[in-house]
């Protein structure tokens, strides 16, 4: 018969599953193309260690230029236009309305004069009533003549023109400024000290508005994003210890603490999975955005406690017990157990260090109490 012993030591448990790796979202940049372009030059390579205001990338801006340069000249003409609307036009048409105000001015003083004049006649019997009355049509006339220019002065455009020259005007800004914006994203610097991690275009390549240039992170420290499947999701709590490996460097482990535990169900493939964030340290920057990682949580862990091989526990009724070897017999011996994993289990009470245990026989016969029993090495 197979037989284990209960030693003392560390056990742990843990929840082992995948995960990835990603840039800490304060931490990265993407840039995109502004408009449908080429790339002019291209200064950097992926995996470049780049530092802050760096030059990385140069787009061919020239209809870029061309677009601010009549943007302005458009900006302009609404400017102009805006202030013509607050003094009531342009100055040759003030000019040219004054000029018109003076000489109906006069016309109305000379109507007047002549009526006046008709007026004195009529009283001496030396102007007929049609002439006087012929001279009032004419005061009338020039009166409406000044009205009407004085109120064209006054209300020199209608409220549909002073809405479409202010639609205009914010139009024409809109076109500027988003000139201007592309115009200062066709030249691409690194925001900060970092690592262009990828590069998806090439020197002299056709690139369309809102294309992908390059990725830029602070890779010191990354975020893991683990994949945890949905029966694991409420062993995690904030605060565990995770491990993390990548089989592209065998043998290292990265380690960090959970910081965000799943608050989603989410389907991944077909693993209903919850996901999970922690920040680990990579200032050799080895780890890189996107890739694959191994990553094991730490649920629990003691040091130096007793501990059994798991198969040699037993259940009945929700109770565990062994079968002890004791003086060449099986014993049924009842333990009370605590952490457990995959091919351990603590022991907290009903063996001490050192005691033999029986293993399940190999072709299924079951274990009797009492039963007498040879120990196969």
């Amino acid at each position: 018969m197979r037989a284990t012993t209960v030693q003392r030591g560390p056990i742990r448990s843990v929840v082992s599953t995948n995960g990835k790796i990603e840039p800490i979202q304060n931490h990265g940049f993407e840039a995109h193309s502004p408009i449908s372009t080429t790339v002019k030059r291209l200064l950097v390579k992926e995996g470049d260690h780049v530092r802050r205001g760096q030059l990385l990338l140069q787009l061919d801006d020239v209809d870029i230029r061309t677009q601010a340069a009549r943007a302005q000249a458009q900006v302009r003409t609404a400017q102009a236009d805006q202030s013509a609307l607050k003094t009531g036009g342009t100055q040759e048409e003030l000019l040219t309305l004054n000029a018109q105000l003076v000489k109906a001015h006069g016309a109305l003083d000379l109507a007047q004069r002549n009526l006046d004049a008709l007026r004195r006649l009529q009283q001496q019997g030396a102007a007929s009533s049609g002439e006087v009355h012929q001279a009032e049509d004419n005061l009338q006339r020039a009166q409406t003549d000044v009205n009407l220019l004085e109120q064209k002065k006054k209300d020199r455009y209608s409220q549909p023109e002073v809405a479409r020259i202010q639609a205009q005007a914010a139009e024409a800004k809109a076109a500027y400024l988003a000139a201007e914006d592309a115009l200062g994203k066709s030249s691409i610097r690194a925001p900060f000290d970092g690592i262009v991690y990828s590069l998806p275009v090439k020197q002299g390549a056709f690139v369309q508005a809102g294309d992908l240039l390059l990725q830029e992170a602070d890779l010191s420290h990354v975020l893991v994003r683990a994949f945890v499947d949905e029966p694991d999701i409420g062993r995690l709590q904030s605060g565990q210890k995770v491990e993390v490996t990548w089989d592209a460097v065998p043998g290292r482990t990265w380690t960090g603490i959970v910081s965000t535990v799943p608050a989603t169900v989410k389907m991944r493939g077909s693993r209903n999975v919850g996901e999970s964030t922690c920040t680990i340290d990579n200032l050799d920057f080895r780890l890189l955005p996107n890739v694959d990682v191994g990553v094991t949580i730490v649920v629990n862990e003691h040091e130096n406690v007793l501990t059994l091989q798991r198969d040699a526990l037993h259940i009945d009724d929700s109770k565990p017990y062994v079968y002890q070897i004791v003086d060449g017999h099986l014993k049924r011996q009842p333990v009370d157990v605590s952490l457990q994993n995959l091919t351990r289990v603590e022991i907290d009470s009903g063996l001490s260090e050192g005691a033999k245990v029986a293993l399940p026989a190999e072709e299924s016969k079951p274990l009797v109490d009492g039963a007498a029993i040879k120990v196969v090495p």
